[in-house]
């Protein structure tokens, strides 16, 4: 388990891999208990450092489908301070709430955008398809995959996210069908995929190995 601190970029620590299992197991018990049952993927960086990469983390995101499953999540945290309660921010066009979790910023949102691809982090069928199983205390997590969170840093340029996903991939495998077609869906310019494909040519495209877990 990881539990080294990263320094973000504005100074602040990054969470640990323990900040956000213990954040996701606290809040998927507590939803547990109230009765609901709600699809969810948990995508952004905190995806990534659930299967083992290390990168600034600041927050948990879950996508729903629904925005009253982001409502079920309000109601199972009412006992959490609520730093955002539930709303509709039509300039992201999302449905969102954000919730204090064991010291944890967790946020939840729909993200209401229409898109004919299925290879996009956030949008569209992409988070439903292509993810990961992690285990997370009593709980297995879906997690988008990496392939898909690398092409989103690529496009924000963040090179302090997206160099330690590059050298993760290049040591673990990847799919590479599914990253060519996620920087194409994200429209990254032929040297940014250049740059990609010159970090991974070391490392032979090929399915990923089991993620490690996310608790023990």
């Amino acid at each position: 388990m990881i539990s080294t601190l990263i320094v973000m970029g504005t100074g602040e620590a990054s969470l640990r891999l323990a900040d956000v299992t213990s954040a996701l197991e606290t809040a998927l018990t507590a939803l547990r208990a109230a009765g609901f049952d709600p699809e969810y993927r948990v995508g952004g960086t905190g995806a990534a450092l659930l299967q083992g990469v290390r990168l600034p983390v600041g927050d948990v995101d879950l996508l729903v489908s629904r925005r009253e499953d982001v409502d079920a999540f309000a109601a199972a945290l009412s006992s959490f301070p609520c730093l955002y309660a539930a709303s509709w921010l039509p300039a992201s066009s999302q449905y969102f709430a954000r919730y204090e979790v064991n010291g944890v910023h967790l946020e939840i949102s729909t993200v209401e955008q229409e898109t004919d691809s299925d290879e996009m982090e956030c949008i569209g069928r992409g988070p439903w398809r292509h993810h990961v199983m992690i285990t997370c205390g009593s709980h297995r997590v879906p997690v988008v995959r990496l392939e898909l969170r690398l092409a989103t840093e690529l496009l924000r340029d963040r090179p302090d996210r997206y160099e330690p996903l590059l050298d993760h991939l290049a040591a673990r495998g990847f799919d590479a069908d599914l990253l060519r077609r996620a920087m194409t869906a994200r429209g990254l310019s032929t040297e940014r995929q250049r740059l990609v494909n010159n970090r991974l040519t070391h490392s032979s495209p090929r399915p990923r190995q089991p993620p490690p877990r996310g608790s023990r």
